[in-house]
């Protein structure tokens, strides 16, 4: 049984959730957040690249964007949306935890699913030694042996865009035998401008499937290949798969569409545009499910973007439901009291005009 009615549901309490609530609860806007305390960044220490909160680490930053959120009278709860399909006017959402509601709109802020390759050992380590974002983790490995693990030209754009930070940078190729990033085309992939590009910038490369990382002490130490030789490095670079994250929304009905690199297809995402409106009418979307490159400064503005965006939205909404009741009186019947209100004011009127 539908016990709340909300203007805005957000599903997803990241950062691009966040700043969307924000926005709307300063707007004096009936707002539920629902997270479910899995953010991407979660592996990771430490956040970087936000002007003002450089090294802040990711846990920090929600909790102090859910007490603002909640210092609005926004509602953030920790939970599930197992499914939301539109009801009428607006949304009827259901959440794991029995809890069953209805908003006037939707945002969505749900992020994105990383698909690592599939080599042992390499998701233990993700958000530690194994990296993907140079602007993320780049400064913290700089002059440092970074292996990059890769094929085809996601591979040499990784490796060049890595050469920034150190000069020691070995690119693996041969595949890996998962289904993430690092696929399993082997140098075959590489054109001979990409060749002399790696070699212009005393990019290594190594052939040949990698079976494992080596790790001592709680320390990557190295890349493991499937001939046993062990490649010493600091740390891993992959590219993952990139999926945007939609469980439990699948009654939305929200297109998505692939997004490419060159002629390699990196990932799929939510399509919508810059103020996060897509096709499906009252849900917008925002952050890493729409825009699979945005980091966390990014994310956070998004969601203030759509987040203003659905104020004015429901301002307009709510400005025509005004005019509808206005009209609606204005051409009632007068009886009883209200013609007897009326005629007094016009009689006000009358004498205050002589």
């Amino acid at each position: 049984m539908v016990t709340e009615q909300h203007d805005v549901l957000v599903v997803g309490g990241g950062a691009a959730g966040l700043g969307g609530a924000l926005t709307l609860a300063r707007a004096r806007r009936s707002v539920l957040v629902v997270h479910d305390g899995a953010p991407r960044n979660a592996p990771a220490a430490h956040m970087h690249a936000y002007l003002g909160l450089d090294g802040l680490p990711p846990a920090e930053l929600l909790a102090r964007g859910r007490a603002e959120v909640e210092g609005y009278g926004a509602e953030v709860v920790e939970d599930r949306v197992v499914d939301v399909r539109r009801d009428g006017d607006g949304f009827r959402a259901a959440l794991a935890g029995g809890r069953v509601v209805r908003s006037r709109r939707v945002l969505v802020a749900t992020g994105l699913v990383d698909a690592l390759p599939d080599v042992p050992g390499l998701a233990a380590r993700w958000g530690r030694d194994v990296l993907h974002c140079p602007f993320c983790h780049g400064w913290e490995v700089r002059d440092r042996a970074v292996a990059v693990l890769g094929s085809g030209p996601v591979a040499v754009h990784q490796a060049q865009l890595w050469r920034g930070w150190t000069g020691d940078v070995t690119l693996f190729l041969g595949g890996t035998g998962g289904t993430g990033g690092a696929g399993a085309a082997g140098g075959d992939g590489l054109t001979d401008d990409d060749w002399e590009r790696l070699a212009a910038l005393g990019v290594r490369v190594v052939e040949g499937p990698v079976a494992g990382l080596e790790v001592a002490d709680d320390v990557l130490t190295g890349v493991k290949l499937a001939t046993g030789t062990v490649l010493a490095c600091d740390a891993v670079v992959v590219a993952t798969g990139l999926g945007a994250r939609l469980d439990g929304l699948e009654g939305l009905g929200l297109p998505t569409e692939p997004v490419t690199m060159g002629d390699r297809v990196i990932g799929t995402r939510v399509a919508a545009a810059p103020d996060g409106s897509t096709t499906v009418p009252g849900v917008r979307v925002a952050g890493n499910v729409t825009d699979l490159r945005a980091q966390v400064q990014v994310a956070a503005a998004a969601g203030l973007t759509a987040g203003a965006a659905l104020v004015a939205e429901l301002a307009v909404e709510d400005a025509d439901a005004a005019v509808a009741r206005y009209r609606a009186e204005q051409a009632a019947p007068f009886s009883g009291r209200a013609e007897r209100e009326v005629a007094a004011r016009r009689a006000g009127a009358g004498a205050i005009g002589l």
